[in-house]
């Protein structure tokens, strides 16, 4: 019971990693606030917590107003702000002469500029409470991938966001950290898991030889979110299950 007395916002919550987090801080006893654009997905998620500790606020990471709205309403309800999971994410899959404008910014709009807005919005609080942030940025974002360039450029830059966070707010006493997932089950990665011959290439080069489960990248953000991790800012923590040990390479020569 980690958080008991304390109020974490899940941007993207309605599914994946984000509900897994949001499910993983309830259960640790936070009060949690879910956003994200589909209410339907959020009240589904929500039903299985405790309705005194949870705050449903539909909303969408890019737009500006809609983020300082839902830190207001947190904070409205709960009274303060103590952690931000930065998770709400996009992803738009082709190299660059086939990427268009269009697909350029909404991949930036929800990646990066999401993740500016809801920091900028929720750092005041999170000075007062000497709270914390987590992102969840991207294995992509530590390396480059084939036929993803807005991914990998915005996830990228999600990565630089974070250190640059954690050196600008340490003085203030406020954490910032993020996760790095290689391949993981959720609704975003659907169409790439039924996929058996693209399932197959990424099994090669993923040491433990499967893709990652939500809840299993949820407990990383719940430790990073953590007093367990009291002296640790400005990391990018690689949950890739060794794609980085093994530097990408098959796992068969």
């Amino acid at each position: 019971m980690r958080f008991t007395g304390k109020t974490a916002v899940v941007t993207g919550a309605g599914s994946g990693i984000g509900a897994a987090t949001a499910r993983r801080f309830a259960g640790e006893g936070a009060n949690v606030v879910l956003t994200g654009r589909r209410a339907e997905k959020l009240e589904a998620v929500a039903a299985g917590l405790d309705p005194t500790r949870t705050l449903v606020h539909p909303g969408d990471a890019s737009v500006e107003a809609e983020v300082e709205a839902l830190v207001a309403a947190a904070v409205d309800r709960f009274g303060g702000l103590d952690v931000l999971v930065a998770n709400a994410g996009t992803f738009a899959g082709s190299t660059t002469d086939k990427t268009s404008t269009d697909d350029w910014r909404k991949v930036f709009a929800t990646n990066l500029d999401g993740v500016f807005f809801a920091v900028r919005a929720a750092l005041p609080h999170l000075i007062a409470a000497k709270g914390n942030i987590v992102a969840v940025a991207s294995r992509s974002g530590l390396g480059g991938d084939w036929g993803a360039v807005a991914y990998n450029a915005s996830k990228g830059g999600l990565v630089n966001l974070v250190r640059a966070l954690a050196l600008d707010n340490g003085r203030h006493g406020v954490r910032v950290n993020s996760v790095c997932p290689s391949l993981t089950i959720t609704d975003m990665t659907g169409g790439m898991t039924d996929d058996k011959e693209l399932m197959a290439r990424f099994m090669d080069r993923i040491p433990l030889g499967r893709a990652a489960e939500a809840n299993e990248v949820a407990s990383v953000i719940a430790f990073l979110a953590s007093d367990d991790a009291a002296f640790v800012t400005g990391v990018n923590l690689p949950v890739d299950g060794g794609v980085g040990a093994s530097n990408g390479q098959p796992r068969f020569g």
